[in-house]
């Protein structure tokens, strides 16, 4: 009698990875028809509302797909979306914008830090918040999360508090800024670094005026780009973590078991690979902007290629939306959104400030 073959890691995942997409089908029309939203919010939230109303799809039959969604269609999606940067388009911002833009950077992960110590609101729901406020929304949380492998309730605050206020600043600005009387390139500046997801950006800008829905997608494309350095600084210091708490276990065990023990601790110890710190989505992601920026990647395919990044970030958060508990969002309360609110008008009000000052 022959032993049945055993399913392959692949195979495992398709149960899971068909839940995921399935309900992404169902996110990513929804957020083209409301751009506003996006398909990644519907996405998170369907995936809450699918895992509330069918708990066996968190079972372990489901688990390898949704895992792999949730991770790997995470990374993918920044590579992909680095295809819509293009380096000459960045350039022509010009320096004169590069003090307002690394300022209100500054603002929000400064913010970020202080004002979460303040109320309470640490480790991975402050770091993403502070990212997604100061970057780029979505996309700056997913990056930020595949690269230090945030908790799902995080990644559900940050997103929640960045929709939240993309909707009011869509709301506001553009009224704000004909009551200012802003010319549009001073109010793409500010909608392009106050405002967090590019599909807000885009509809604040071209409510004000043509030129200014313009100049924030250009500010936008730049102030994406710090996502290179940021998501090496959260590496680094993941990484800084990691060797504190292996050093600290070391020397409890030597206390315990005697100098031998530790020094057999410390040789078991490796270096890091150059993979841990630098991930290979951002090496991806830095190389699909060279190619948008030689011009390998011509302007045809780039409403396709951001499709494709909608879709795949949809996937990914569907999935984190499918394994999240709302009792880890209940266990937050409400303080993650008042820091949201807090990043939010500073951030605003500081554009403005810094206009006002190197202009």
């Amino acid at each position: 009698m022959r032993t049945p073959a055993l399913h392959s890691p692949r195979s495992g995942r398709l149960p899971g990875l068909l839940v995921v997409l399935v309900l992404a089908g169902a996110a990513v029309p929804l957020g083209r028809l409301v751009p506003v939203v996006g398909g990644p919010v519907f996405g998170i939230v369907f995936g809450v509302l699918a895992g509330l109303a069918f708990p066996q799809v968190r079972s372990e039959v489901f688990r390898p797909g949704i895992d792999f969604a949730s991770k790997n269609l995470l990374q993918l999606s920044i590579v992909v979306l680095g295809t819509g940067l293009s380096l000459q388009q960045v350039a022509h911002v010009g320096l004169s914008s590069l003090p307002v833009m690394l300022g209100t950077l500054a603002l929000a992960l400064g913010g970020a830090w202080l004002f979460g110590r303040l109320l309470g609101v640490r480790d991975d729901t402050q770091v993403l918040i502070g990212v997604g406020t100061a970057i780029c929304g979505g996309s700056a949380i997913a990056a930020a999360t595949a690269a230090i492998g945030a908790r799902r309730s995080s990644v559900a605050y940050a997103l929640a508090t960045i929709f939240t206020f993309n909707i009011v600043a869509v709301l506001t600005f553009p009224p704000l800024g004909h009551l200012l009387g802003m010319s549009p390139e001073a109010f793409g500046l500010w909608a392009g670094t106050a405002i967090n997801d590019t599909s807000s950006v885009v509809a604040a800008g071209y409510a004000y005026s043509q030129s200014a829905g313009d100049q924030a997608i250009v500010v936008k494309l730049t102030r994406s780009l710090t996502l290179i350095p940021i998501v090496l600084t959260l590496v680094a210091l993941k990484v800084r973590r990691e060797n504190r708490a292996a050093r600290a276990l070391d020397v409890q065990g030597a206390a315990g078991q005697g100098a031998s023990y530790h020094g057999a601790t410390a040789s078991t110890r490796r270096p890091l690979p150059w993979k841990k710190l630098v991930p290979l989505f951002l090496i991806g992601f830095i190389a699909a902007a060279g190619l948008r920026s030689a011009g390998a990647v011509p302007d045809a395919w780039l409403p396709t290629l951001s499709l494709i990044g909608t879709c795949l970030i949809t996937a990914a958060l569907t999935a984190i939306g499918l394994s999240l508990r709302p009792r880890e969002l209940r266990d937050a309360g409400p303080r993650p959104l008042l820091l949201g609110a807090i990043l939010w008008v500073l951030v605003a009000v500081g554009s403005l400030v810094l206009q006002s000052f190197f202009s």
